[in-house]
Formats: structure tokens, C-alpha cells, sequence
């Protein structure tokens, strides 16, 4: 007998991993929870390996796990491609979209969208996380910074650039950095490199970086520039962010020569033979629309 899992094993599979839980994986599945309890169970016993550790709060994926999930995502992405290629040649945008993006932004772009196409669900998250797109069931994010992933496809839609600033009332206190070296003696504001793990070092123009240390992480924007407005250290940061602070006064851009980096902005998707309609239209409209309505970044050098 063949004990290969069918594709809905892998599906009902990926569900558990994205919900965490079984139960919340039964109840967006609309099966039973003892029944999807069972088919985890079968799926292990029929590969003869331990998938997931069941913890009290969570489920924690084994290493036969991992390596099940890494090729059970390009396996189902793959098939439902087959499936919408086969049933969707009018080439009409319609089902579920989910998009990841960076702020507050666009509104106009998610109204104008739902309004021109009638079939589409549109499910939209705001974070500055960059999401697992096949393993959290994204179709197209916003990534700001550069793409790592060679898995996704990235269309870059606007450029900005670092710079660093700090507020006069700051600047007064600890004294003006001369050079990128003197930020070793400075508080500085700091982003995260991962989950939890704040930056330790700033880019330079030359293609060095700088060490940097704090009393402030924060992976939220705002919460850096406003830290920032309020005098609690230097800040690397977006220049269109603060283009308005620098204006009225209130941020002092500092070693404009020296430190910072270019900042592309892009949307990405997943890399397949069959791109889904949904997704093309979107990514289309949403290039034009940041490429319009981005501040443009503001030139030192």
C-alpha cells in the first residue's frame, strides 16, 4: 500500500504550522478538532517520523518537520498554480489576496482595488516584519531594504536613503559628532537585524559600517523617530520620514557624508510558472501608486 501523504495532508499540514495550534488550524479548516488531530497523527505514522512537539501553549516543529514543511509550501503553491491556470483563463482578478505592507499607508490603493475588481477578497496586515510569504499564505509584501530571499520575486518601485538625525535638544547635550567614528560615544536608536536582536552596526557611504550602542531598540519606525524628536540618542532612519521634523526644526540631520545607505522599497511574490492574475494587477497598480505618492528622499551628498 502506498502511505505517501495526498496533497490535502500536506495542506491540512501547512495550516497547523501557520495557526500554531491545532485547534485554530480545525476551526479555519472547518473540520473537527479530533479529526484533524488524527490525520496529524496519521501523516507521522504513515512517514514513520515525529512532525510536531506538542507544548503547552504551542506546537513546535521537529526537524523532519522543517524539512517537510520547506517543500510542503512549494508543493501546494505549485498545485493550486496548476489548478487557477487550468480554471482561470479569462484572466479575471478574483479570490483571496493577502498583502503585507510597512505603515499606515495607501488606503486609496486597497479602495480602488476592491472597487475595479468585484471578485477579489482583499486581507491586508500592516507590520514591519518581514513575513514568511509561502509559509504565512502572503501573496505580495512591501519590503523596504534589500531582498535576500532568492525565491521571491522583487520589483523595486522607489529608493530613499538613510540618514542619521538627532534633535537639537541632544545634539546640545552630548555635543555634535564630527566624524562617524565619535557615534561610539553617543546614545543611539536602533533598529532590529532579526526577532530580537537590535543593531550593533550603521552603514557607512564608503561600504563600511560603524559599531553603534544603545538604551532604545524598537522595530517600529515611529517609535524611532518620535524617541528620536524627544532627544533620546541619534537615529538611522528614512529621510522621507523625517523630511517634515527637519523642516520645522525639530531633527538635525548629522555626518550626511559618512553615514547612511540607499533604501530600496519593493514588492515581492513568489517566485512561480504561473503568476496569479490577482497578484499581477495588484503589483502593477501598487508600483505606480508608491512611485507617485512616496516623498521623494532628501539630498545631502
Amino acid at each position: 500500500m502506498d502511505h505517501r501523504p495526498s496533497l490535502d495532508r500536506l495542506r491540512e499540514f501547512l495550516e497547523v504550522t501557520r495557526a500554531g495550534s491545532i485547534s485554530e488550524a480545525a476551526r479555519r479548516l472547518e473540520l473537527p478538532r479530533a479529526t484533524l488531530s488524527r490525520r496529524i497523527a496519521s501523516l507521522e505514522a504513515d512517514l514513520g517520523v515525529r512532525l510536531l512537539i506538542r507544548r503547552t501553549t504551542r506546537l513546535v516543529l521537529t526537524r523532519p518537520g522543517k524539512e517537510l514543511l520547506k517543500r510542503a509550501q512549494r508543493i501546494v503553491v505549485d498545485a493550486g498554480a496548476a489548478w487557477e491556470a487550468v480554471r482561470r483563463l479569462d484572466d479575471t482578478p478574483r479570490g483571496l489576496l493577502r498583502v503585507s505592507v510597512t505603515g499606515p499607508h495607501f488606503l486609496r490603493l486597497f479602495t480602488d482595488f476592491l472597487r475595479a475588481f468585484p471578485e477579489v477578497i482583499l486581507e491586508v496586515q500592516s507590520t514591519t516584519r518581514h513575513v514568511d510569504l509561502l509559509a504565512e499564505g502572503v501573496d505580495v509584501a512591501m519590503r523596504i531594504g534589500p531582498i535576500r530571499d532568492q525565491d521571491l520575486i522583487a520589483r523595486q518601485v522607489h529608493v530613499d536613503r538613510l540618514i542619521v538625525v538627532a534633535s537639537p535638544e541632544y545634539l546640545d547635550r552630548a555635543g555634535h559628532p564630527l566624524r562617524a567614528s565619535d557615534l561610539v560615544k553617543h546614545d543611539c536608536i536602533v533598529g532590529f537585524s532579526g526577532e530580537w536582536a537590535p543593531n550593533a552596526r550603521w552603514p557607512r557611504w564608503s561600504g563600511r559600517t560603524v559599531p553603534v550602542a544603545g538604551r532604545f531598540s524598537a522595530n517600529e519606525i515611529e517609535h524611532i523617530r518620535q524617541a528620536a524628536i524627544e532627544g533620546i540618542g541619534c537615529a538611522l532612519i528614512a529621510s522621507a520620514v523625517v523630511a517634515e521634523d527637519i523642516g520645522k526644526g525639530h531633527l538635525v540631520p548629522i555626518l550626511e557624508d559618512e553615514v547612511g545607505a540607499e533604501l530600496p522599497v519593493s514588492l515581492v511574490y513568489a517566485d512561480r510558472e504561473f503568476i496569479d492574475p490577482k497578484v499581477r494587477e495588484f503589483v502593477d497598480r501598487a508600483a505606480k501608486v508608491i512611485a507617485d505618492e512616496m516623498p521623494k528622499p532628501l539630498e545631502f551628498r
